[in-house]
């Protein structure tokens, strides 16, 4: 499982929808605008706000859910990045001491 290529499909989601809710927002607000309900600067305002709003909650969702799918990975057993930097490096040590002994053992 590659963690990194989830997490940046969750998040084209997460920015997908995001799109879809401000063009949406967008057009509620160009037909309270026709219909006489908001002024275009009373839109204005109340479009920023929202999309403001959804930004700084789009931010605190994606550092969730960056935490929720360390917390998947770990509960999985998958080793992170530098545990396996780690065990390769041991891999390589011991595959030298094997050489040095079998050399040795040749002499």
């Amino acid at each position: 499982m590659d963690s990194n290529n989830l997490l940046k499909q969750l998040l084209m989601i997460g920015i997908g929808t995001t799109s879809l809710v401000a063009e949406r927002l967008r057009q509620v607000s160009d037909q309270w605008v026709r219909d006489g309900k908001l002024d275009p600067e009373q839109a204005s305002g109340f479009v920023d706000d929202l999309m403001q709003q959804l930004k700084t909650e789009q931010s605190s969702f994606e550092v969730q859910m960056q935490r929720q799918l360390r917390n998947v990975l770990q509960d999985l057993g998958v080793p992170r990045q530098n545990e396996m930097d780690e065990l390769r490096g041991r891999l390589d040590r011991l595959e030298r001491q094997v050489r040095d002994l079998e050399n040795k053992l040749w002499r």
